[in-house]
């Protein structure tokens, strides 16, 4: 069906319901790299909680809402980009993204990332791509930069987490901005 090649061995390729238990095993996997990051991983390791999580995907697509897409290296799941919000009639999205650390250094997030946004601009008329992270997560706000999104600001105290609210860093990008880039 749909895949989009990222390199020589890793493609793009839509995450659904029926991929929850690779999508767990994965979660599993990669738990201690994920959880500081993506709340919702450590939910994501029962079967059928990854398989609601990604049915919610799969109807927010019928819906032309959010999507959900996992990256696969010879053939195993090693991370994945989201748009978190994808709304037309305010031609806005946000994308999310996680990645296992044997599968970084080779730009396979900018690359899905960049993807995602040419994609939602060129085809949907997207205006404003947003990127959130926390001020911690470096390696986010660094593919945020190569995609040429700017840095906005901090929301404080935006993200809830753990029983704590944590300030969050917001990136943008704008149609014709993605556009000079090409």
């Amino acid at each position: 069906m749909f895949a989009h090649p990222l390199d020589d061995s890793a493609e793009l390729r839509p995450l659904e319901p029926w991929r929850a238990a690779e999508f767990a095993d994965y979660c599993v996997r990669d738990l201690p790299n994920l959880s500081p990051w993506l709340p919702w991983a450590e939910k994501m390791v029962e079967v059928d909680a990854a398989r609601d999580w990604l049915r919610l995907f799969a109807e927010g697509t019928a819906a032309d809402g959010r999507r959900i897409f996992g990256i696969w290296d010879a053939g195993k799941l090693v991370g994945g980009t989201m748009f978190r919000t994808f709304e037309t009639r305010f031609a806005t999205c946000e994308i999310g993204v996680w990645l296992a650390p044997e599968a970084g250094g080779r730009g396979l997030i900018t690359k899905a990332a960049g993807h995602m946004i040419g994609w939602a601009v060129e085809e949907r008329g997207i205006n404003r791509v947003e990127w959130r992270c926390e001020p911690a997560n470096t390696r986010s706000a660094a593919v945020a930069e190569r995609l040429g999104m700017t840095r906005e600001g901090v929301l404080r105290g935006a993200f809830p987490t753990r029983g704590t609210h944590v300030d969050v860093e917001l990136w943008s990008l704008l149609a014709d901005e993605w556009r000079a880039r090409a």
